[in-house]
């Protein structure tokens, strides 16, 4: 469903399921791209059918989990065992531009559609695919989660307290900042490209490879002087007293005074100049202790009041309810409703990118499972007897309330 984003016009066979292949197309849908989902005539994404749900929906489409990721994209369903179901892509790949998969390396070339049978037909497709450990090297074929990839680069090993043990993020950085966002990005820059070249190609997401370049910094001063870091030592990761979360009277806040302004402007507000020259201490030392019994002895919301007075990038630690709601999640709209048939408007999250002049939105809602078979089918050309065909055989398969099983098992 293109609007009139910054991608409209831009069209996207979305192969992948559940989060990293989802939120990135996701985001690209909610920039202007037409986004079809190509689904398993089995249980489609199995995103689709996690709870909680909404009421009156249909089936298929009222996971919340579901439509946090695929509003405003359609449904095909397709069964790639089947001769005729691959004869369905081959064609739909004809008029794309995006391919996007995730499946281990090797899997659709097995089926017969993977990148360089579908270049066959059409040499300007872009064809992305995100994957644990990349496309080559010693872990192409393992199974993997975000945490796997997190813990073999680095990243997790260095998250949490000195002589603690690895903290998991809320968040799943190896997923959507590894994969997601790194497969967006690299969309666009191979688009970029096929506008001087007139050609596609491959482009190779591992979000092992996207989840370490976040240690950038961390990784730069490694390989300078071959020191190794500890976990709670690094500066923007709890190696520094000016620079972490603190507990207060009735929950937590987050003091990001790194550069010295904003240090002595809080040592000022708390009648503390002493405590100036001592900024860079780290964690555990009597500096440190002190700083806490200072940020222990005020609630939160006095604390909320004290940044207000004092410039010092202070801020508190929010409930998700809490920054769901709050003035600035408004402001930005970062919550937005859409309207998703039987069940009345929804709630989901905004589009984090705010484009001036070609403004990305919701692009509708989320579709049921084969939704649009006929109609894509139709649009690509083919007349009914040919569809009707199509479904009898099983290659291809039309809305279901209710499925189970995978083609891929």
């Amino acid at each position: 469903m293109s609007g009139g984003g910054p991608l409209a016009g831009v069209r996207v066979l979305d192969l992948s399921r559940l989060l990293p292949g989802g939120f990135c197309s996701l985001l690209l849908a909610d920039l202007g791209a037409e986004v079809l989902k190509v689904e398993d005539t089995g249980m489609g994404d199995y995103v689709r059918w996690a709870e909680p749900r909404y009421e009156g929906a249909e089936r298929s489409a009222s996971s919340a989990l579901f439509l946090a990721l695929n509003r405003g994209k359609r449904s095909i369903r397709i069964n790639l065992r089947e001769e005729a179901g691959r004869e369905v892509l081959l064609r739909l790949a004809r008029e794309y531009d995006v391919v996007l998969e995730s499946f281990r390396p090797g899997v659709l070339d097995r089926l017969g559609v993977g990148y360089d049978r579908l270049r066959e037909e059409n040499s300007g497709l872009v064809y992305c695919a995100i994957t644990g450990y990349g496309q080559d090297g010693p872990s192409r074929d393992r199974a993997g989660h975000d945490m796997n990839y997190l813990g073999l680069v680095g990243l997790l090993g260095l998250s949490g307290e000195p002589d603690g043990p690895p903290v998991q993020a809320a968040g799943q950085i190896a997923d959507l900042g590894g994969g997601a966002l790194m497969a967006g990005f690299g969309i666009l820059a191979a688009l970029r490209e096929r506008e001087r070249s007139g050609e596609g190609q491959l482009v190779d997401v591992s979000m092992a490879d996207g989840a370490m370049s976040w240690l950038a910094l961390v990784a730069a001063r490694h390989l300078c002087d071959g020191q190794v870091p500890e976990r709670g030592r690094l500066e923007l990761a709890g190696g520094l007293v000016c620079y972490r979360p603190y507990a207060c009277a009735d929950g937590d806040v987050t003091l990001g005074a790194l550069e010295p302004k904003f240090w002595q402007a809080w040592c000022r507000g708390v009648d503390r100049e002493d405590l100036i020259e001592r900024q860079f201490e780290p964690p555990g030392s009597e500096t440190h202790a002190e700083v806490e019994r200072i940020f222990a002895a005020r609630t939160r919301a006095a604390w909320e009041d004290f940044a207000a007075e004092h410039d010092c990038c202070l801020e508190p630690v929010l409930r998700l309810d809490e920054a769901l709601g709050s003035e600035l999640t408004r402001a930005r709209e970062m919550v937005v409703e859409v309207e998703q048939p039987g069940a009345g408007p929804v709630s989901l999250l905004g589009v984090p990118i705010k484009f001036a002049r070609t403004p990305g939105a919701p692009a509708g809602p989320g579709p049921a499972l084969g939704e649009h078979t006929d109609a894509v089918l139709a649009e690509a050309g083919y007349p009914e007897d040919e569809r009707e065909a199509l479904k009898a055989s099983g290659a291809v398969a039309g809305p279901a309330e209710e499925a189970t099983g995978s083609f891929l098992g």
